[in-house]
């Protein structure tokens, strides 16, 4: 028997392997395979006899599972989304499958024929004949002497031709990762993967007291551990001994002695540390109307909820799900961001108990294997997450929910590229099942297809207990400057409404839709930007916490938020050498310090993703804010999302229009969700809510519909705009990025697709470029682009396929080629 199986690499096709002599796999099953110099992991698709004549097939190593892990139903939508998005099945099956944890990869390095000759002859000159593989040449080494003789060390490491662990070689040798890298590439030694089937069970241990036995003379030190034991009722976890300052040694005596035991216990799981969860309210007349709808549909039925700022579609939710778990089904809740976990995890475990499983990705590879299992078993048939959750293995789904479903988080910014949106709605097709779209701000892609009766539409167009919606006032930041006659972050109105918030004692939300202390630091000389060295994007200042300059001093941070790098403020320009370099910009960090400036008596949080980097830190945060620790809260569009605080009751928006200004079709969309979704944070306790919005475009009609919380006046508009220009939801659209570390290949290769389309004239399809992208580098990779427009998928499609296989004859590498289709970022 023959294997077809899926693997986790940027090709377009399985690949054939051979079955047995063991276990025969079954399709859906895992297995580690070998490829090329690896062990790979894949999903097996089908199983045959019919033997590859170009080759021999290599046999299957190990069979992970003992049943299949992937339902068809799976299956079925991993080939939906590989069509789709014109994504490899095996990348698609990867994202399918949190199980990293179950795997143990460990990386060998070998020495190659050349560099068992090249130790055997000269070292000099090593470096020069490296690119082709051949051997040294005669021109000197680049590396330095240090360099050299740690090649020399590395070679001679591996001489006895016996594969040598990574950290092993890095340990002996003092060998970095690039400096092997060039090694590899210039074919001195080679690398090997393996895989190796592990337990991923998470397993805490436990000290426990043996009773009843004789006290021999005891050290204080353990007569410490013995009593802390007792008092707490003779047993307690060693981590936290070992936080209160309890050696393992002294504990092994005692082990040794028979006055304790150590027990191994599967670790416990916390959905949730927030211990606040807003009061449930008997369902309104709207509520249970939108409940009936969703509880009555029979099948396949999707629904677009249209609910304003605090209209309860949360309870909605969750009377919704309930009825699911009575008819012994499972129903599935999508978040867009894990900051949003904490508080829907915290109110369905208050719900549904124990039956509720959690996935995202700040979860451990093991935690998440084990929420994975659990969720299969069908021990948590209610699972709530970030946009993988959509492929949590369900076994008899019921309800799928997708909460603010306009929010671009769902779009995955990587291979396979998929909306979890438009997934779930095709997995609710494949499952027979009801799909909720739920958001206040509705894309227009879900708008339109609710008014062409794709989709059912639900309103609820009042907040509950019939509170009022937030009152908007604008601050024209023109006028603003003319009458302080100075450029200032806060407006008088803003500060003034604030600080009567705050002596009322409520709360107030401040949105500033960018990280860091300013967003660019420039030489006021010759107006250069401090740039990231691998990405063409200004480096972000972050200010140390003892600093008060407001001048760019040496040795402050600079951060590239693409790419990570990170480098400290010049003393000079690098261009002019000049030493006038200034901070340009606001972002969160001075937001947060002006705040504490101007309201020195103030509980000021700040909320973006560097106070934020954990699964813990948000519900730290969200914990202060709720109980009344905190009173000001300054942040990104991370606080705009669903937060349900009933003590706010003033939001001020910053600079939330220099989005329309970005080279985007959605920008004017984006900027009205933003300001409309920040706007429903007040007033969603018994307390009125104000919201106060500076901007520069007062009379931009996104602005205008979003103080009056009009939006359907904004989406006529809008939808007209984009009926005449054939954007979507009027047309389909793909961006084919191409990009190369080295800018005239990817020009080239930019090029030739470019000539291709010429050429071909796909029918129904209108092609932009090839251009630069409008960030031209990232992570040292040269960026261009195509943006693809057509009238129908099937166009858009087959262009997109013909261009690939076109790439392909052309010698261009699939990995070098990005297919977003649905494109949400054309940056």
């Amino acid at each position: 028997m023959y294997c077809e199986v899926a693997l986790p690499v940027p090709l377009d096709r399985t690949f054939t392997y051979l079955a047995g002599p063991g276990a025969i796999p079954l399709r859906g099953m895992r297995v580690i395979v070998p490829f090329r110099n690896e062990k790979l992991i894949g999903v097996v698709l089908e199983l045959h006899s019919k033997a590859p004549t170009e080759f021999e097939a290599k046999p299957i190593e190990t069979v992970l599972d003992a049943v299949p892990l992937l339902s068809e139903q799976l299956l079925e939508l991993a080939q939906w989304m590989g069509q789709y998005y014109l994504a490899p099945i095996g990348e698609v099956l990867r994202g399918m499958l949190p199980l990293t944890a179950e795997v143990q990869r460990t990386v060998y390095y070998r020495i190659t024929d050349i560099g068992r000759d090249l130790l055997a002859g000269s070292f000099d000159g090593a470096d020069a004949g490296g690119a082709s593989g051949g051997a040294p040449g005669k021109r000197k080494s680049k590396l330095s002497t240090e360099e050299q003789d740690i090649e020399r060390k590395v070679l001679t490491r591996l001489a006895d031709g016996d594969p040598v662990k990574l950290s092993t070689l890095r340990t002996a040798t003092a060998a970095t990762l690039p400096l092997l890298t060039a090694m590899l590439r210039k074919k001195w030694i080679m690398r090997e993967n393996t895989a190796v089937e592990r337990d991923a069970r998470r397993l805490e241990r436990f000290a426990v007291l043996v009773p009843e036995t004789r006290l021999p003379a005891l050290t204080a030190k353990q007569q410490a551990i013995l009593a802390e034991l007792a008092a707490s009722g003779g047993e307690l976890p060693l981590a936290f001994l070992h936080d209160q300052g309890s050696s393992a040694s002294t504990l092994q005596t005692l082990v040794r002695r028979g006055l304790v035991r150590i027990d191994e216990r599967p670790a416990g799981f916390s959905l949730s540390s927030m211990g606040h969860v807003n009061p449930t309210h008997a369902l309104n007349e709207p509520q249970m109307e939108a409940l009936a709808s969703i509880s009555t549909a029979q099948g396949f039925q999707p629904f677009l909820l249209h609910g304003v700022t605090g209209s309860g579609k949360t309870a909605v939710y969750l009377a919704a799900m309930q009825r699911v778990l009575d008819r012994g089904q499972g129903a599935i809740l999508l978040v867009p961001e894990i900051g949003l976990t904490p508080a829907a995890a915290a109110q369905l475990d208050a719900t549904f108990g124990n039956r509720v499983a959690l996935l995202h990705s700040a979860l451990t590879p093991a935690e998440r294997s084990e929420q994975w299992h659990r969720i299969r078993r069908g021990d948590a048939p209610i699972v709530v997450g970030t946009r993988s959750a959509i492929f949590a293995p369900v076994p008899n789904l019921g309800l799928i929910l997708v909460d603010e479903e306009h929010d671009q988080s769902y779009k995955q910014e990587e291979t396979p590229r998929y909306n979890a949106r438009d997934v779930a709605v095709m997995r609710a097709k494949l499952a027979g099942a009801p799909i909720v779209l739920g958001s206040a701000t509705p894309s227009l892609e879900s708008w339109q297809n609710s008014e062409s009766g794709k989709y059912k539409r639900i309103t609820m167009a009042e907040r509950v207990l019939n509170r009022p919606l937030p009152g908007v006032e604008l601050v024209d930041m023109r006028q603003e400057f003319q009458q302080t006659g100075q450029e200032q972050l806060f407006s008088r109105l803003l500060i003034s409404e604030t600080q009567a918030a705050l002596d009322r004692g409520e709360q107030a939300m401040i949105l500033l839709n960018r990280r860091g202390y300013s967003f660019v630091a420039m030489c006021r000389s010759c107006g250069e930007k401090l740039e990231c060295q691998n990405c063409a994007i200004s480096l972000t200042h972050h200010k140390p916490l003892d600093s008060e300059e407001a001048i760019a001093s040496a040795g402050q941070r600079l951060e590239c938020h693409y790419c990570g790098f990170r480098r400290t403020v010049p003393k000079k320009c690098p261009k002019c050498e000049s030493e006038h370099l200034y901070y340009l910009g606001a972002g969160s960090q001075q937001g947060e310090e002006r705040l504490q400036e101007i309201f020195p008596s103030a509980r000021i949080g700040r909320m973006d993703r560097d106070t934020v980097r954990g699964r813990y830190d948000m519900e730290r945060l969200l914990a202060r804010l709720h109980s009344g620790e905190i009173n000001l809260l300054v942040g990104t569009q991370m606080i705009a999302k669903g937060h349900d605080v009933h003590g706010v009751t003033l939001v001020g928006v910053v600079g939330c229009d220099h989005a329309l200004s970005m080279p985007d079709f959605r920008a004017a969309e984006r900027v009205f969700q933003l300001m409309t979704q920040v706007s429903g944070r007040a007033g969603r306790g018994v307390l009125p809510g104000r919201v106060v919005v500076q901007t520069y475009h007062p009379d931009h009609y996104a602005i205008l519909a979003a103080s009056t919380h009009d939006y359907a006046g904004f989406v006529a508009r809008e939808l007209k705009y984009r009926r005449w220009m054939h954007y979507p939801p009027f047309g389909v659209l793909a961006n084919l990025l191409i990009q190369s570390k080295r800018m005239e290949e990817a020009a080239g290769w930019a090029s030739a697709l470019g000539k291709w389309f010429e050429k071909a004239k796909p029918e129904g399809v209108r092609v932009l470029g090839p251009c630069t992208a409008p960030i031209a580098r990232i992570k040292q990779t040269y960026r261009f682009h195509l943006i693809l427009k057509a009238s129908s998928r099937k166009a858009l499609n087959a262009a997109l396929r013909g261009s690939l296989a076109h790439a392909e004859e052309a010698g261009i590498p699939r990995r070098n080629l990005i297919v977003d289709v649905d494109a949400l970022r054309l940056m």
